[in-house]
């Protein structure tokens, strides 16, 4: 009699586990590993208005305990994936989450915009840590006032519950977790990728294109579990942890530290299956220690 499911803004999920955006696609990829059925949501990789082609390779470099990327949120554009991904999507016993990315606040719009009143997309995530081009390039998610006014004018304008998600390459996170909570999230997201460097001294060169990428994967597991506490310690809405998952004992830190879901990310590339272990383990975890419903592990130690 265990149960796993969670409730964020009205939305059910049947467990509290996801996908992290840009590691899984739409699932087209990963569905002949895994029945995507199982999963709480699929979060698409992030959306853009048009087409956006990435960045230069090399924009992958192996780390110690991770991965650096720099891909550059590369993708089709909404008009592909709404005639493409959503119907994929709609063959599935899941709710979707779409991740949507921009450099400009009228870009994040024309795609909340196109996707209002879309019954296939049950939450959009917003990703802040994309370059403010009419800022300087300086990432939307760094400036809490950015943060406010951004989330505030996709609430308007969206019909979907909205989850921000935010950049852990601040000195503070508790401000723009604040911040997209006083726009009017209806939950949070974190951590995105640290932003880092790798070098090849024999070629004297940097490994990507990029010089810098994000990393991810279990070396910032334990930055991202303080984070989410951080965040869920400073917030009423809920938190959707993510970083370095690629067990149901990493997922479970971050639940107990304050998440309400997680989301498994580059483990994905490593091991397919990764989502639906961790989605066993928590159940397996659940019964071992005779705990009836999973929302009475979030935030245990908050």
């Amino acid at each position: 009699m265990i149960d796993m499911s969670v409730e964020i803004a009205g939305v059910r999920f049947k467990n509290p586990v996801t996908v992290a955006s840009g590691t899984f696609g739409s699932g087209m990829e990963y569905c002949e590993f895994i029945d995507l059925s199982r999963l709480g949501a699929v979060t698409t990789k992030g959306v853009a208005a048009v087409p956006w082609e990435g960045n230069p390779v090399p924009r992958v470099a192996e780390t110690p305990s991770g991965m650096l990327n720099a891909i550059g949120l590369q993708n089709p554009g909404i008009d592909v994936f709404m005639d493409r991904d959503l119907p994929f999507l709609a063959g599935f016993d899941t709710n979707v989450i779409v991740n949507v990315c921009g450099h400009t606040e009228e870009e994040y719009l024309a795609v909340v915009e196109r996707l209002y009143g879309d019954t296939r997309v049950s939450m959009l995530e917003i990703n802040i840590s994309c370059p403010n081009v009419r800022e300087g390039g300086m990432s939307f998610g760094t400036d809490p006032d950015m943060v406010y006014r951004i989330t505030k004018r996709i609430k308007e304008a969206a019909s979907q519950p909205v989850i921000m998600k935010l950049t852990p390459n601040v000195t503070d996170i508790k401000l723009t977790a604040k911040a997209a909570e006083d726009g009017g999230a209806d939950a949070i997201s974190l951590i995105n990728t640290l932003t880092g460097m790798k070098i090849d001294p024999e070629k004297r060169a940097f490994v990507l294109a990029n010089k810098t990428g994000g990393l991810s994967g279990p070396a910032i597991r334990p930055v991202a579990v303080r984070m989410v506490y951080e965040a869920a310690g400073a917030v009423n809405i809920p938190v959707i942890g993510m970083g370095g998952i690629s067990c149901a004992s990493d997922a479970l830190e971050f639940i107990l530290a304050g998440a309400s879901m997680v989301s498994v990310g580059s483990a994905n590339f490593s091991d397919p299956e990764t989502v639906t272990k961790v989605i066993d383990g928590i159940e397996d975890y659940m019964v071992r220690h005779k705990v009836e419903k999973i929302k009475d592990l979030t935030g245990y130690l908050l």
